[in-house]
């Protein structure tokens, strides 16, 4: 098969090396030099137009989309003119469904087809392998059985057609939400123990520990032990903690749905309470706690 990988960031190009090793005949397409010069130091065809990455390839075209959510819809105005019946565009990058399905009706407007596929694997994705969660039309994701097959850790396993158009971004971001939570999990076990000084814990032992046998062990734990085996008290990094967008999603849909979702919930909150470098919150429960009760205030620097 032949594929045109429209983003070539940290995992599109990754992306596009695995199908290569696959036996795909991969081009990408990025505007940014570096990111074509870097992949084409990999062997890989690369080119700066749109234009030519469509002439590149074969009909019936296969162009993969992997890009920020926020400019799917520009990377279709530019793309959908140059594209013919038959055509099929796959979303690999993390957008919300309800846009999936409204992106694949516009698709199908033209005779082109559409695949949502949510993708888990990171930076560790070309080594090990994607998880696939895919949507679309049963013969369109058949037709594109031999790319799933090269991106996951083996053609058996680690991929599926999981149901219509929307179904493979929906499962995606139930599967980040659930992560949040796991992650969230995680910390926080670690921060009590890192705190019971008593008993001065070696954090990167207890996690290699749990990673053979225990009920805990996770890849999330395999990562996390590797974290604070190389910096224990993890100096230097600031604690704010980003959230892509999928874990808003899933308590929203949690809401819709009238499905509790606390631990969810909590944790997404609690990436937001990181980024609160003078918290007005926490001010204003010291206030309170003044007025009613007269507990001692603890004064800020220059207040």
């Amino acid at each position: 098969m032949e594929l045109g990988m429209i983003g070539l960031g940290r995992m599109g190009a990754n992306m596009a090396q695995r199908l290569q090793q696959g036996g795909v005949d991969v081009t990408g397409y990025d505007p940014g030099e570096q990111a074509r010069t870097q992949l084409q130091a990999q062997g890989i065809a690369a080119v700066a137009e749109l234009e030519a990455l469509v002439q590149a390839l074969p009909a019936p075209r296969v162009l993969w989309l992997m890009v920020p959510s926020k400019v799917v819809d520009a990377s279709l105005d530019s793309l959908l003119p140059l594209l013919s019946a038959g055509d099929v565009v796959v979303d690999g990058g993390n957008s919300w469904y309800r846009q999936s399905q409204q992106r694949a009706a516009r698709c199908a407007e033209q005779g082109v087809g559409f695949v949502d596929c949510g993708t888990s694997g990171g930076v560790w994705g070309l080594q090990e392998g994607y998880c696939l969660m895919i949507g679309g039309e049963q013969a369109t994701v058949q037709r594109l059985a031999p790319l799933f097959q090269a991106l996951a850790p083996a053609a058996d396993r680690g991929w599926a057609h999981v149901g219509p158009v929307g179904a493979g971004h929906f499962s995606k971001m139930v599967h980040n939400g659930i992560e949040y939570g796991m992650m969230q999990a995680y910390a926080e076990g670690f921060a009590l123990m890192a705190k019971k000084s008593e008993f001065e814990l070696d954090l990167a032992q207890v996690a290699e520990v749990w990673r053979h046998g225990s009920v805990v062990r996770s890849w999330l734990l395999d990562l996390s032990a590797d974290a604070l085996q190389r910096n224990p008290a993890l100096d230097g990094i600031a604690p704010y903690v980003e959230d892509s967008g999928e874990g808003r999603w899933t308590v929203a849909e949690a809401i819709e749905l009238d499905v509790p979702a606390p631990v969810i919930t909590l944790s997404l909150l609690e990436r937001l309470r990181s980024r609160e470098d003078n918290s007005f919150t926490d001010r204003m429960l010291a206030a309170m706690r003044n007025e009613f009760g007269g507990h001692a205030i603890k004064r800020s620097e220059g207040g």
